[in-house]
């Protein structure tokens, strides 16, 4: 199996046509820029790439697209996620086609409460079917979102009946004493908050991979100093690039500050349930931005990225 990303690992956003599909030469060409100004590694179709909004047809055709472009699929983390067992099976094997470095699981997100027992086989008949091209399975804690946790508990036992193809974690809970718990059960589990003010403990040696961070798409240059270089002075201008969107949706605002960066309206565009920011949260957005703590270092980001 693939060695896991270190680093800096952006969450990368979707960008979509007038009619609602995803605009993959923008895509595609976004990638290549992080890739080349900063950013270790990426997740598609993750959270911030809109993964649960899109059909499965919609995932498969950019899994496939990302696939023949040329990038390194060993620097790409794909979300195959999904409510159904067949739709997260199938997207897992794509994946595993493709030759993604590894595939990122949401907890089935309709049914609660779960039992561990129950998720354990959710699991394992994803494990079983890609048993013959066995892509590392990392799983994607979001409890705000999914409803359900991969609690330490649950995350031990898939490690005892699945061994190594348990082989990360991603953590958007925010909670830091959570992630090291998880790292603590396995030296061999890559473990990556989602946020980036974990880096410069990362690059010590300390329990994380690295971060898979939403905000990496506009900050990823001072990230990649502060993870590579040891930089606390690019880390304090990543987390304050990172705090302009407090209070605001997050994923909504990141396309946005893209699109006005890049002058691409495609990655302005969300699909629903997620709107486009409005006009007084833009506002306030830029104006964030503009403010020199907001501002500095930002704009070089932008255009390295």
């Amino acid at each position: 199996m693939s060695k896991a990303i270190r680093g800096v690992v952006a969450a990368i956003a979707t960008p979509f046509l007038e009619t609602g599909e995803p605009d993959l030469p923008s895509l595609i060409a976004r990638a290549g820029r992080l890739l080349d100004g900063g950013c270790d590694g990426l997740n598609l179709l993750g959270t911030t790439g809109e993964a649960t909004s899109q059909s499965v047809e919609q995932r498969i055709a950019i899994m496939q697209a990302v696939g023949g472009s040329g990038l390194p699929l060993e620097r790409m983390i794909v979300g195959t996620g999904a409510a159904a067992l067949r739709d997260a099976a199938r997207l897992t094997g794509e994946a595993a086609r493709i030759g993604f470095s590894a595939a990122l699981l949401l907890p089935p997100f309709y049914y609660k409460p779960v039992s561990d027992e129950g998720m354990l086989r959710f699991v394992e008949t994803i494990a079983e079917a890609t048993a013959s091209s066995p892509i590392p399975l990392y799983l994607y804690n979001f409890p705000a979102l999914s409803g359900i946790a991969y609690s330490p508990k649950l995350v031990a036992l898939l490690i005892r009946h699945l061994g190594s193809r348990i082989a990360g974690l991603k953590d958007s809970s925010g909670d830091v004493a959570y992630a090291r718990e998880i790292a603590a059960l396995s030296p061999s589990l890559a473990v990556y908050p989602s946020n980036e003010a974990i880096l410069l403990s990362a690059r010590a040696g300390g329990p994380f991979a690295g971060c898979i961070s939403a905000t990496a798409n506009l900050n990823a240059a001072d990230c990649a100093l502060a993870y590579h270089r040891g930089d606390e002075a690019a880390l304090e201008r990543a987390i304050r690039l990172r705090a302009i969107f407090d209070g605001l949706p997050l994923v909504p605002g990141i396309k946005a500050m893209i699109a006005r960066l890049e002058n691409d309206a495609a990655h302005a565009r969300t699909l629903p349930p997620l709107a486009p920011l409005e006009a007084e949260q833009l506002d306030l957005l830029l104006s964030r931005y503009a403010a020199p703590n907001g501002r500095e270092g930002a704009l070089q980001n932008a255009r390295r990225a």
